[in-house]
C-alpha cells in the first residue's frame, strides 16, 4: 500500500468515527427531551381561570381527554384541574360516568341591568 493509500485510508476512518458521536449525544439528548416532556406533562397549568376557559371555549364538550390534548397535561393532572374549576363554578357536569365525566362551561353572569326577565312581556290588553 502506498503512503497515499494510507493517508486516504486514515482520513476515512476518522470521519467515520466522528460522527458515531454526535450519535450518541443526539440519544441522549432525545432521551433528556423526553423526560423532561413528561415532567412537564405531570406540572398543573400555570394558568389562571380566565386563560383556561379561554382555552377550553372551544370545546363543544370537556372532557378530561380533551382537556390533555388541548393543554398537554397527563390525565390526573387535567382532571384534577377539571375539578378545581368546578369547584368554582366555571365548569358544571352535564353527563358522563365512572370518571367520565363529560363538562360545559358555566354561562357567564349577564352584565346587563335591563335584562328581558324586568321588562313586561308584550301581550293585547283583554
Amino acid at each position: 500500500m502506498s503512503s497515499a493509500e494510507k493517508s486516504q485510508s486514515a482520513s476515512d476512518s476518522g470521519q467515520e468515527g466522528q460522527p458515531k458521536k454526535p450519535e450518541k449525544k443526539t440519544a441522549k439528548e432525545a432521551k433528556f427531551a423526553a423526560q423532561q416532556a413528561k415532567q412537564q406533562a405531570l406540572i398543573a397549568p400555570k394558568m389562571d381561570e380566565k386563560q383556561l376557559v379561554k382555552t377550553l371555549a372551544p370545546l363543544k364538550a370537556i372532557t378530561v381527554y380533551g382537556t390533555v390534548r388541548v393543554l398537554g397535561l397527563n390525565a390526573a393532572i387535567a382532571a384534577q384541574t377539571l375539578r378545581s374549576l368546578e369547584s368554582k363554578s366555571i365548569v358544571h357536569r352535564v353527563g358522563g360516568y365512572s370518571g367520565h365525566y363529560v363538562y360545559t362551561l358555566t354561562a357567564p353572569p349577564s352584565t346587563s341591568t335591563g335584562g328581558a326577565s324586568s321588562s313586561p312581556s308584550p301581550q293585547s290588553p283583554s
